[in-house]
């Protein structure tokens, strides 16, 4: 049962392809390391590589940026993405995962790229259960060391039941295979940090037969730096005329003056009611509110600098992104409508108010002006069960507002003034699809849908500069360009994605076997690069056209061995130039290929488990991502100026050994070894060249001791 599609649905009455992340799995993957994401990239076919650090940079889902839910709320912030919404809570009371590849038109703002709906973890049994979780782990270097200390108090006793749980998880810094010092993400680190999480879900079942509920909870993550290190700049094998000998990024003890701790914070209250047998249906409200201030590494860039406040070169500051966001989600789902056996109506009404702002947080300067996103969005879905045929489809009315306020870009912008407006948003998202169970094994799906989301807004209002800027700085806020708005920005129109897919499942006694097509287009897309001399990331509009295909498989040779595998192959084009503002020439054919900062290499993992005695299990997986190599160029009629990309990434494979051994009196220990066999490589959002100096390996192997006792 799948619960990311609004009402709970069997999975082989979706058509479309979806994982599932069970508890089970959480826990082998908990048993090698405590990042959010690394399960996703294990599991998920169509997952990226994990970035390992609090940034998830080049994380998606199929090439898209994926709409992340924890029990339904949305995390994060599309108007500035601050690529921080995978690190929200500690994992250890999520129970599983559902994860909904391709657009969803039941889902709002974010959903283009699919949906990846955490689920927090529920009382199972009567009375109380206490759970005290522990963990060592180290790669053998004196401030490599890390620990962590969690208690979780569930309790079930009738209508009522309710989970508490807090933890603390303090990290050390991190190593290569190389045993060098890997440097400290300037997008956010998890090495050398300390977070803190606390998590209350309490709920009621009241009303005859208990077929009302009222449920709440509160979430509150931090994860802070202990800015024991700075960043000590590598040098790309590509760069090395102006930087020397080939090394890779790396951290020293120390600190910049009068600098602010890397922080994540996020905060999420929601309160739910559920009526089961509502003029026939069942109805649900979920009201919530989620806040989140994401705080970065000193750096002193030239987008930073202004000499009104220091020499040029001269200057350290932080970026600081604060989003709040408050909603309401209703749904209905009436069975049987009109008397009809296997007619479902699903319907609803979501609200949303979204804001976002960045600032430079050691000067006050304002980076990215105020953002509020309106929404209101009517939707309906329809399915129809006939034998063994599912046929599905749906509407929804996006109709949002984004309003923006007045201001002016940096000294590095030319502080220009930039008005502030209002830009409306229309859409109606439509899907439909059909699955036919052939038998009590196989099935087959296809369907479209459309999904929507807006660029990440922040990016283009940040970047606004006088338009003969010519690569010179001008201070003088641009006295002889007309004036601008934001209303006048191409860049904001929103993202409409349009999905197509097809594919089948077969489920045995014994194992399983999935595969699915996609071809997902949007006219006006996104697509990610990076500025030579700031070493940010940079937004490209233009067209953009993603396929793939992915294949999953597990099978149980007996009752103590079984193998499950995943394989994705996903390849993205998009144009070389998005259409002129002025209307002189439009978006460019789609000749360029989308590289690894959008679309990942080729993947293949596997895991291998083998109960040796009841109580006890071991598991070796492995993780491969493929070499790649990546062309394309075009010519521009309007100007005859040639563009071309070139993008090679060297894959690797890491293997993984994970053991756990439960006694009946003093719990469950776990051993984990990630990275089995210590190999170095570098990252492969890392490698290409355009992000001078930035050049990150990945963790060499790390050993982790977890104990977990319940009683």
């Amino acid at each position: 049962m799948v619960t990311g599609t609004r009402s709970p649905k069997a999975v082989d009455k979706i058509p479309g392809a979806i994982t599932l992340v069970s508890k089970a799995e959480l826990a082998r993957s908990l048993v090698l390391t405590e990042d959010a994401t690394a399960v996703l990239a294990r599991s998920v076919p169509g997952y990226a590589e994990s970035s390992q650090a609090m940034s998830n940079t080049g994380e998606n889902l199929r090439g898209r940026v994926a709409l992340r839910l924890f029990d339904g709320v949305p995390q994060g912030s599309p108007l500035r993405e601050g690529t921080r919404n995978g690190t929200f809570t500690d994992m250890g009371i999520v129970g599983r995962i559902e994860v909904i590849n391709g657009p969803s038109a039941s889902e709002g703002i974010g959903a283009a790229g699919g949906i990846i709906n955490y689920l927090s973890a529920a009382p199972t049994k009567e009375g109380n259960e206490f759970t005290i979780t522990s963990r060592y782990t180290t790669q053998f270097k004196d401030d490599s060391a890390g620990w962590k200390l969690g208690a979780t108090f569930a309790r079930k006793a009738g209508n009522f039941d309710m989970i508490a749980s807090a933890s603390s998880l303090d990290r050390g810094i991190t190593y290569d295979g190389d045993g060098r010092r890997i440097g400290m993400n300037t997008s956010g680190s998890l090495a050398d940090t300390e977070s803190r999480n606390l998590f209350i879900k309490a709920g009621y079942n009241f009303g005859e037969d208990g077929v009302q509920r009222i449920e709440g909870s509160v979430s509150h993550f931090n994860i802070e730096g202990k800015a024991n290190y700075i960043q000590v700049l590598g040098c790309r094998p590509d760069e090395r005329a102006l930087c020397g000998e080939t090394r890779t990024n790396t951290s020293e003890r120390g600190s910049v003056f009068g600098s602010k701790a890397a922080i994540n914070d996020f905060k999420q209250y929601q309160l739910s009611y559920i009526h089961s047998d509502f003029f026939g249906g069942t109805l649900t409200v979920n009201g919530y509110k989620a806040d989140q201030e994401m705080r970065y590494l000193p750096e002193n860039t030239i987008d930073r600098q202004d000499p009104l406040i220091a020499p040029v070169n001269t200057l350290y500051d932080q970026s600081e992104i604060v989003t709040n966001k408050k909603g309401l989600r209703t749904s209905w789902t009436r069975p049987s409508l009109f008397s009809v056996s296997g007619l479902e109506l699903r319907v609803g009404l979501d609200l949303v108010k979204d804001t976002a702002q960045q600032r430079l947080a050691l000067t006050d300067r304002l980076w990215v002006p105020p953002m509020e996103y309106s929404s209101r969005a009517p939707w309906m879905q329809l399915s129809w069960d006939i034998g063994p045929v599912t046929l599905s489809g749906g509407i929804r009315r996006e109709d949002g507002e984004l309003q923006v306020d007045s201001y002016t870009t940096t000294w590095y912008r030319d502080r220009r003034n930039v008005g502030g407006g209002s830009l409306d948003y229309q859409e109606n998202l439509t899907n439909f699809g059909a699955v036919w169970r052939i038998d009590d094994k196989w099935s087959v799906f296809g369907s479209y849908g459309e999904g929507f989301t807006l660029a990440n807004v922040g990016i283009p209002l940040r970047n606004i500069q006088c338009s003969g800027d010519g690569g010179t700085i001008q201070t003088n806020g641009c006295p002889n360009d007309p004036p601008i708005s934001v209303e006048d920005l191409l860049d904001l129109n929103a993202i409409v994605v349009k999905n197509t897919e097809f594919g089948f499942n077969w489920r045995g006694e014994r194992g399983s076997l999935s595969a699915s097509h996609y071809d997902s287009k949007s006219d006006y897309g996104q697509s990610l690069a990076i500025d030579p001399a700031t070493n940010d990331f940079v937004l490209l509009r233009a067209p953009v056209r993603i396929k793939g295909y992915e294949l999953s498989a597990d099978w149980r040779f007996n009752e103590d061995w079984r193998i499950s595998a995943v394989y994705s192959h996903t390849r993205g084009k998009t144009s070389f130039w998005a259409a002129d503002a002025a209307g002189r020439y439009g978006a460019g054919g789609m000749n360029k290929p989308m590289g690894v900062l959008d679309i990942n290499p080729d993947k293949f993992a596997w895991t291998l488990t083998w109960n040796f005695i009841p109580r006890g299990d071991i598991s070796l997986g492995a993780t491969t991502l493929f070499s790649r190599n990546l062309s394309g160029g075009d010519v521009r009629g309007f100007d005859n100026r040639s563009f071309s990309f070139n993008e090679s990434t060297h894959g690797y494979t890491l293997f993984d050994l994970g053991m756990n051994y439960e006694t009946e009196r003093y719990g469950k220990f776990s051993l984990g070894i990630e990275n089995l066999f210590d190999k170095q490589y570098i990252l492969s959002w890392s490698q290409p060249p355009g992000g001078f100096q930035n050049y990150w390996a990945g963790r060499g192997r790390t050993v982790s001791i977890s104990h977990t006792f319940k009683f």
